[in-house]
């Protein structure tokens, strides 16, 4: 594999890090993402958008980029590097895709646009309680009445549905033959009466997911995207796309130069962190690893420069990918020590009103508890496994 940049990329590269330089709202920068709202999550979507550069790996027929596959690496790694909030991964990264394969010509001219312009924020109804990693046993329903199909059921961990005007929705719409032949894939305004949104307090003390209620929901038949019960292929297709963003090499290589900073300010005995055997031989294992990871994605987006879309192979990228975040996480609370504990969330040993501890202490913990869902969302990584042993070395 050639990994050495053309002259060509490395002014992209100057001119990727240059706009967002000049352009990423100063607001943002470093603020901790318990803290934003709506508007916060949009604001960069919308100074993308305006330029062009919301959705990198759609076709530019439908609004991409017409990048190519290293120019495309360079933008995600730019961003990595600035710590930029990235656009909305449930339109861009996982609807639209779908969409403008699977979509209606009526569905793509109405769907994609306000995915572009962030004008319109999409959440994800898949997983439901007892329908988790196991999603072919969902049991949400929807039943076709004339031009509607109502929707009766229940989805969890629906991630930021409290800011969704839309959601796209797994529904059970027949029970004939295997489990997953009875799935559809429909597209579901938030607004409609007989949904209910409720949070979930996470461990980390955020509200980033929540459970949603669906009772006698009304929803207009052209929503239907692709055929009624064939909603499966599309689910796997877009968990595929979604897989794949999960690995986030570029985020956890900033994430590892942060940890380092902070091994050289923290001491064991007088001698700081980074210089210990037992330290540096962890960073030094998480970082091969990490190296290894960069060289499967990259693979993986070569595939997709032939048209390819992600298959199979997603599943390692995702497996990796968070068990390597998790490491980072873990690492980095081991670094930081007892200045950690102070901002526990929910530790009830006193106040946080005195600070305590270094700035770069403040966000580890809830950085560490965060990161616990990352081997179990998208696909629990024990399932893909599963799918690796299946479908990629055919046992």
């Amino acid at each position: 594999m050639d990994i050495e940049f053309t002259p060509e990329d490395n002014a992209f590269r100057a001119e990727v890090r240059q706009f967002i330089e000049e352009n990423y709202p100063k607001n943002l920068i470093g603020m901790d993402r318990a803290e934003l709202g709506r508007d916060d999550f949009l604001a960069w979507h919308k100074i993308l958008h305006k330029k062009g550069w919301v959705a990198p790996s759609w076709p530019a027929e439908f609004g991409g980029t017409g990048w190519t596959v290293t120019q495309k690496y360079i933008f995600g790694e730019e961003s990595a590097r600035f710590g930029t909030i990235p656009p909305l991964p449930f339109g861009v990264a996982m609807l639209g895709p779908v969409i403008y394969t699977f979509g209606s010509e009526e569905q793509k001219a109405t769907v994609l646009p306000g995915i572009l312009s962030g004008e319109t924020w999409w959440c994800q109804g898949y997983s439901e309680p007892g329908a988790g990693s196991d999603l072919a046993a969902l049991k949400t329903k929807a039943v076709r009445d004339g031009d509607h199909y109502v929707v009766n059921g229940h989805k969890i961990w629906t991630t930021l549905a409290q800011f969704a005007d839309k959601m796209f929705c797994l529904v059970r719409t027949g029970n004939d033959g295997v489990r997953q032949q009875g799935i559809s894939f429909l597209l579901i305004d938030m607004d409609t009466p007989g949904i209910t949104v409720r949070p979930i307090i996470t461990i980390d003390g955020g509200h980033e997911v929540n459970e949603v209620f669906l009772e006698d929901v009304r929803v207009p038949a052209e929503n239907l995207v692709g055929e009624e019960n064939k909603g499966w292929t599309i689910a796997k297709f877009l968990l595929g796309n979604e897989r794949s963003g999960i690995a986030g090499v570029a985020r956890s290589k900033k994430a590892i130069a942060r940890l380092k900073d902070i091994a050289r300010s923290e001491n064991l005995d007088g001698t700081p962190l980074l210089e210990t055997s037992d330290f540096r031989r962890k960073l030094s294992e998480l970082e091969i690893d990490l190296t290894a990871l960069e060289y499967t994605e990259l693979r993986t987006l070569a595939s997709e420069s032939k048209g390819q879309g992600p298959g199979p192979e997603s599943s390692i990228l995702k497996v990796k990918g968070t068990e390597i975040q998790q490491r980072i996480t873990e690492l980095t609370m081991e670094a930081v020590g007892n200045y950690a504990a102070p901002w526990v969330p929910k530790l009830d040993i006193g106040d946080n009103y005195m600070t305590i501890g270094p700035d770069y202490s403040h966000s580890v913990s809830q950085d560490y508890f965060n990161m616990r869902k990352t081997s179990i969302y998208g696909g629990s990584n024990e399932i893909q496994r599963n799918i690796i042993a299946k479908m990629v070395l055919g046992l």
